[in-house]
């Protein structure tokens, strides 16, 4: 007679002089085919379980979690409303993700309609992802790199794009997923995509990716290759992975990114996103005017070089102050001006790398905006 041991454990740790007697099987997390079959176990009684429009997404809410998860986020959707409901299963599954501390989920209200410009942009992603979810991996999408000065409404694409396509948009910070004993950090971030994929399809939004990679490329001197490890974990799954996730990386800086990580069909585009040119500007006071009760028609300051943040600020700051909003222009000041040679440097190096977010085509430096002229970054202030 012979004896089979099973062992259950979240981590594989198996001691070396029990290696070559164990055989490691990794079970993946729920597909959408298992987390039906769960649903219906548990909402067995009439009216419980949704119709079939609101079945799936039912499902695609409770992607991500394991079976006694979505067992359990079942349940309490069953206790709360008598039905199945997706808002429910969101609400669980953000808060069961929060804790794990690898990813998070961003359940904002961010459209195209609140973000002006960036039209050639959008129609791409637009685009590319109506691609998602047709099964033929030839055709699937894989990401865009957006380039550009802070405030320029990098981050608000990523989350309203999320939004635009009906996809959960999930949150990746490198930095956090660094930790402090041997392999941990490897561990974290393989695991964080893992769990992306297993939400697919879904938007993938690291934000200022140059920070949490910075140093890659010396990382045998400064941490004993940690973050170079990470990176080469990262490069691997944007390369080969196989799950419907649209993956948007933001970056300030292009000088801190490793070479290899812009490479060719590591995405889809790389884009740079410049200051909003005139038309652009008068889109974005338009939208944020509207937005906190002004009067749209009072006169502007001088808003040359500034970014969409900048003009956010501005109108919460004349709402906030009660004042007109030239009076609140006199406390912004605009990352022209604090940072205009990194900016003019930013795009010198984007010119003849990027596709332009504004225009189809390849971004150049010599580019003209709307209006018909130059954008040039300002060293002195103006006066608003």
């Amino acid at each position: 007679n012979r004896a089979f041991i099973v062992v259950l454990a979240p981590v594989t740790q198996i001691p070396p002089e029990l290696d070559k007697l164990f055989v490691c099987v990794d079970h993946d997390l729920p597909d959408h085919a298992q987390l039906e079959e769960i649903a219906r176990g548990v909402a067995t009684q009439d009216g419980e379980l949704p119709n079939a429009d609101e079945l799936p997404r039912v499902i695609d809410a409770a992607k991500g979690l394991t079976r006694s998860e979505a067992e359990n986020a079942y349940s309490l959707s069953l206790v709360r409303h008598g039905t199945l409901k997706a808002e429910t299963l969101w609400e669980i599954k953000a808060g069961q993700l929060k804790k794990s501390g690898l990813v998070s989920i961003h359940r904002g209200s961010e459209s195209f309609d609140q973000l002006g410009g960036l039209e050639n942009l959008k129609a791409f992603c637009l685009r590319a992802m109506r691609r998602q979810g047709e099964g033929q991996p030839n055709n699937r999408p894989r990401g865009v790199l957006l380039l550009s000065p802070p405030g320029c409404g990098k981050s608000q694409f990523a989350k309203a794009l999320g939004n635009e396509t009906g996809r959960p948009t999930v949150v990746l910070d490198v930095g956090a997923l660094l930790g402090s004993l041997v392999g941990q950090s490897e561990s974290n971030v393989r695991a964080a995509l893992k769990l992306a994929d297993a939400m697919a399809p879904c938007v993938l939004f690291c934000d200022e990716i140059e920070k949490a990679l910075a140093g890659a490329t010396s990382s045998g001197q400064t941490d004993s290759g940690v973050t170079a490890r990470v990176f080469g974990s990262l490069l691997t799954w944007l390369n080969d992975h196989e799950s419907d996730v649209f993956f948007v990386g933001t970056c300030n800086d292009a000088s801190k990114l490793p070479p290899e990580f812009a490479r060719a069909e590591r995405f889809d585009g790389i884009f740079f996103v410049d200051l909003p040119g005139p038309e652009q500007r008068a889109a974005i006071w338009s939208i944020y005017a509207r937005h906190y009760g002004l009067d749209a028609k009072q006169a502007r300051p001088d808003d040359t070089n500034w970014t969409g943040a900048e003009i956010k600020s501005c109108c919460r700051l004349a709402s906030l102050l009660d004042v007109p909003l030239a009076q609140a222009a006199q406390n912004v000041v605009p990352v022209a001006v604090t940072a205009g040679d990194k900016i003019e440097g930013l795009r010198q190096w984007a010119s003849g790398r990027c596709l332009s977010a504004d225009r189809a085509g390849v971004y150049s430096r010599t580019e003209v905006g709307a209006g018909g002229r130059v954008r040039r970054v300002v060293r002195e202030p103006g006066v608003n």
